[in-house]
């Protein structure tokens, strides 16, 4: 468990009969060198004590937002800021239902909105609890937030039930927050490049041929990729997007500055080019807005293909490169054939016909090509989600 050595964690005790087990927890947490703070729900008081939780973490437990005896700092914005990954556990069905629905009426809600850390969460409940639609929904909020669930386990239960919602066991936990950090580690030695969004080929100074990527696939694989450790470089062409804390955004609007920019990137050990680039410029660009008696046919000329140059060239290609897709029919086919022209490792393609997915919605669905012929069919999920499962995979396929 080298990893949590000095790692600093913060362990949210919400009140449930499984609270016991997070003494545990602690305890493993210090065996291992980790720095841990605690905040108790207030329902959490009844099932272990402050003093025993302070016994075993070293440190003063937090329970109230308000504390009069710490008034020269916030401690739902000093915690946040202090760890490097925040734990909660137990988690019951109320915190659940609470973070999921934007409630922080306590210290251990409003610091989960503080925060930017990654949040882990043990869920601990009756079975019932854990099988109702509304927790289930509740906890697919929480995915889509970027939270990762460990567990429950299925077992009896206090009330004397038999079925999902046992707590995991520390032991497992702690191997979940080790191996979190053990890939975050790893990664720390590689560079990785994303394009995204559309570029803009001007026509005129006011007019330009585009197409309607939004661009939130790429930022949201730049995010993942920066969140798992990775150097990552975003080339962006126009979109309404927020920069991404930490990843380095490099602005274009052309798909020759997009290629400049990719180039002036390299090397890298992986390269993902998500960007919907214009196949076409115009020949001729103006420099002053055309009349429209003066408006004759578009002279246009093929843009450099990033992909394919990129992915062809000999000394800056990167370990893994990964092109997208974006297709109306015979998804398969071409992309397959884009796969084999290109010689790129991985085309994602996705339809985007499909009104509820692709460009401009906030969801996704797409196969991914592998070089070795094999073939994966992901469901549609959020583009958060879909970059998370993208990013394992990349990550697995350096390591």
């Amino acid at each position: 468990m080298k990893n949590l050595n000095e790692k600093k964690i913060l362990l949210i005790i919400c009140g449930g009969i499984a609270a016991y087990k997070s003494l545990e927890v602690i305890r493993l947490l210090k065996k291992n060198g980790a720095d841990v703070k605690t905040i108790l729900t207030n329902n959490a008081k009844n099932f272990v004590t402050p003093l025993s939780v302070t016994s075993l973490s070293q440190d003063k437990v937090y329970i109230d937002l308000f504390n009069s005896d710490n008034e020269s700092e916030m401690d739902h914005i000093s915690l946040s800021r202090w760890s490097d990954l925040i734990l909660i556990a137990p988690a019951t069905a109320n915190t659940i239902s609470k973070i999921s629905f934007g409630l922080s009426d306590d210290l251990a809600s409003t610091v989960i909105f503080a925060s930017d850390k990654k949040v882990f969460i043990a869920p601990a409940m009756n079975v019932r609890m854990w099988e109702h639609q509304s927790n289930k929904d509740n906890l697919k909020k929480l995915v889509d937030f970027g939270y990762e669930i460990i567990g429950p386990e299925t077992g009896e239960m206090a009330c004397g039930e038999y079925g999902m919602g046992k707590m995991s066991e520390p032991n497992t936990i702690i191997n979940h927050i080790n191996n979190y950090f053990k890939k975050l580690e790893n990664s720390k030695k590689f560079k990785a490049l994303v394009t995204a969004g559309p570029t803009h080929e001007y026509i005129d100074p006011v007019r330009f041929i585009s197409n309607k990527s939004s661009g939130k696939q790429g930022y949201e694989i730049a995010r993942s990729l920066f969140e798992n450790g990775f150097q990552t470089t975003l080339i962006s062409g126009p979109t309404n997007l927020n920069p991404i804390k930490g990843v380095n955004l490099v602005k274009v609007k052309s798909a020759d500055e997009m290629l400049e920019a990719t180039l002036n990137n390299l090397p890298t050990d992986v390269a993902v080019f998500s960007a919907a680039v214009a196949d076409f410029k115009v020949k001729n660009q103006k420099n002053e807005k055309i009349k429209k008696k003066n408006f004759s046919e578009l002279s246009l000329e093929k843009n450099t293909d990033i992909l394919g140059h990129i992915s062809n060239h000999n000394s800056l290609r990167p370990k893994l490169v990964v092109g997208f897709a974006a297709e109306t029919n015979s998804l398969k086919n071409n992309s397959l054939k884009k796969l084999s022209e290109k010689n790129c490792d991985w085309i994602i393609a996705n339809d985007v016909s499909k009104k509820d997915i692709g460009f401009e919605s906030d969801f996704n669905k797409v196969s991914i090509f592998y070089k070795n012929n094999s073939e994966e069919n992901l469901p549609k999920m959020r583009k958060s989600n879909l970059a998370n499962e993208i990013v394992n995979r990349i990550i697995s396929q350096l390591n």
